[in-house]
């Protein structure tokens, strides 16, 4: 049955008493996420200052004294960085190793390659998630938008029946499989088991990717027809297909980068799927031994419980990948070094904004906002999984931002997940990834990289890349709720 806040008279966990009466505390949460909304949207402030200043407005307005403010900020930055920042650099040292050595091309052309024109959306769909899983969304679409234009050319297939399905998987892996960062944040600060939630999130992406992608992608072609911008030539094509091209290099890597990985041998298909796959074997191989072996003095069980720890999976994976990628595709010793630096800057302003969202989390928890929601959701019987996901779908539309939507949905959620089983907390964690998904419109920068690069006009935009996130958000939902019949 999907869990209901009726779960929660169960709950053994104590929360903090309210700092102020109900009202004021609803003024205060209303406030400060209003103004992050403001700032974000409006005066265009990076989301890392709109997050302290709404942070700061919620415990001020809360009547919290500004000392501690400022310190129960800090301890959820704090702790929110030790937890999430590491591992979103890790994955940024992976993902750059696979991009600079040629390895996601080797990925891309294999399965293209081996594919019928019509089977070739469904090609796409699996390219798609498989860049996806290592990959964040922005580089993924920079790496893969030169293989969509020729294989939309070769095939004289529509490019949105093309495009949609890579889209579909690069944008299912963002939003509900770890270790993207949304996924990581919201397992985080709501506690959910990282394996468990990796399995869940698969079982989802999978599903949703086929209904959003190749199913879908189907019908947009029809509804969108558009040329094939000549963005790349015919022989910067050929250098994309054969060696790495301008895409991989992703963002920093000049045309030096470009010319050295069109140049390089490529680690095989086999060894590269093997590193890609290698730290979600190990966190799910973790979730599995811990279901099936009740023995913790079990040497299985005592070995995958440190070999599958987020930490440690990602660090073996970069470790394997500078072996198995760079050195497989033979990178010098001071190639791979700039490879693993240069992956960090681009992913620092994520960091900082994931980190002041565990701010503006612990304000929300320490002023006793969270006691209230649960007191409210149990009188109303609301669906946990239907709120987290509602409240995710506001706060990505009203900021446009997948990351934020992301935190402050599971802050909100905070002290309505108390009570719940393992699996249940999981599942109201993908639904707050599946919510985040929701309509990507003006308002965020991933609408007008598609329209860019697509060459298509804001109408054809919505009706194509924003449709098909809806159909993406929608079916997880209804997949999250159908898996709660069973968890």
């Amino acid at each position: 049955m999907s869990p209901t806040a009726l779960t929660l008279l169960a709950a053994d966990t104590e929360l903090p008493e309210p700092v102020a009466s109900g009202w004021q505390l609803v003024i205060a949460a209303l406030a400060g996420i209003a103004l992050i909304v403001v700032l974000i949207t409006v005066a265009k402030l990076h989301p890392f200052l709109a997050l302290i200043f709404g942070a700061l407005t919620v415990g001020i307005v809360a009547g919290m004294n500004i000392g501690d403010v400022l310190e129960s900020f800090s301890d959820g930055f704090g702790t929110t960085a030790a937890g999430v920042g590491i591992l979103i650099a890790l994955g940024a040292m992976f993902a750059k190793l696979l991009a600079d050595s040629g390895g996601a091309d080797e990925i891309v052309d294999t399965i293209v390659g081996r594919s019928s024109p019509r089977t070739l959306p469904w090609a796409m769909a699996l390219v798609g998630a498989i860049i996806g899983l290592p990959m964040f969304f922005e580089i993924g679409v920079v790496l893969l938008m030169p293989v969509i234009y020729l294989v939309a050319k070769r095939s004289g297939q529509s490019l949105i029946t093309i495009g949609i399905p890579a889209l579909a998987g690069l944008s299912a892996m963002h939003g509900l499989v770890p270790p993207h960062p949304g996924p990581l944040t919201a397992i985080d600060l709501l506690g959910a088991d990282l394996g468990i939630t990796l399995a869940l999130g698969v079982a989802v992406a999978i599903p949703t990717v086929i209904v959003a992608g190749p199913l879908f992608g189907k019908l947009a072609g029809r509804w969108v027809v558009i040329d094939i911008p000549d963005r790349f030539t015919a022989d910067d094509l050929r250098a994309d297909t054969d060696g790495g091209g301008a895409a991989t290099g992703g963002p920093g890597g000049g045309a030096g980068s470009v010319q050295t990985v069109a140049q390089r041998t490529r680690p095989s298909f086999g060894i590269t799927l093997f590193s890609v796959l290698l730290p979600v074997a190990l966190m799910m191989g973790k979730a599995l031994v811990d279901i099936f072996i009740d023995d913790e003095n079990s040497v299985v069980r005592q070995t995958f419980d440190i070999l599958g720890r987020p930490l440690m999976a990602l660090l073996i994976a970069v470790i394997v990948g500078i072996f198995t990628l760079g050195r497989g595709a033979a990178m010098t010793r001071d190639q791979i070094v700039r490879c693993i630096e240069s992956s960090l800057p681009p992913v620092a302003g994520i960091i900082l904004i994931v980190a002041a969202g565990g701010g503006f989390k612990q304000l929300l928890v320490d002023t006793g906002i969270g006691t209230l929601l649960a007191d409210w959701a149990k009188g109303a019987n609301v669906s946990v999984i239907l709120l987290a996901w509602v409240i995710a779908v506001l706060i990505r539309l009203a900021t446009g931002s997948a990351t934020v939507a992301t935190i402050t949905a599971s802050s909100l959620m905070l002290g309505l997940v108390d009570g719940l089983s393992t699996g249940e907390v999981s599942l109201v964690v993908l639904a707050v990834g599946a919510g985040s998904l929701f309509f990507s419109h003006v308002n965020d920068a991933g609408f007008w990289l598609i329209k860019e690069f697509f060459g298509m006009s804001v109408g054809q935009t919505i009706k194509s890349w924003s449709v098909m996130e809806t159909v993406l958000s929608v079916t997880g939902l209804v997949l999250v709720l159908l898996l709660g019949i069973f968890i």
